[in-house]
């Protein structure tokens, strides 16, 4: 049973991180033989707050993390 954990800073839409789910775990499904039915995803969504590249937070909009949530 594939178990797979994305970690996503918090602020991508409810449908993005759902379509996110599903195709990821068709993937895992397709690639490692694995029935759909075994596949588990999980996400994780940390705050801005909570997520930095060494000493500069996400939520301060740090050098060279992208416009992205």
């Amino acid at each position: 049973m594939p178990i797979i954990q994305i970690t996503l800073v918090a602020g991508r839409s409810e449908e993005d991180t759902q379509n996110c789910i599903r195709e990821v775990a068709r993937t895992v499904s397709r690639t490692l033989h694995a029935p759909l039915s075994t596949v588990r995803v999980m996400v994780v969504e940390v705050p801005a707050t909570r997520f930095a590249v060494g000493d500069v937070l996400k939520s301060d909009g740090g050098v060279g993390m992208g416009d992205t949530a």
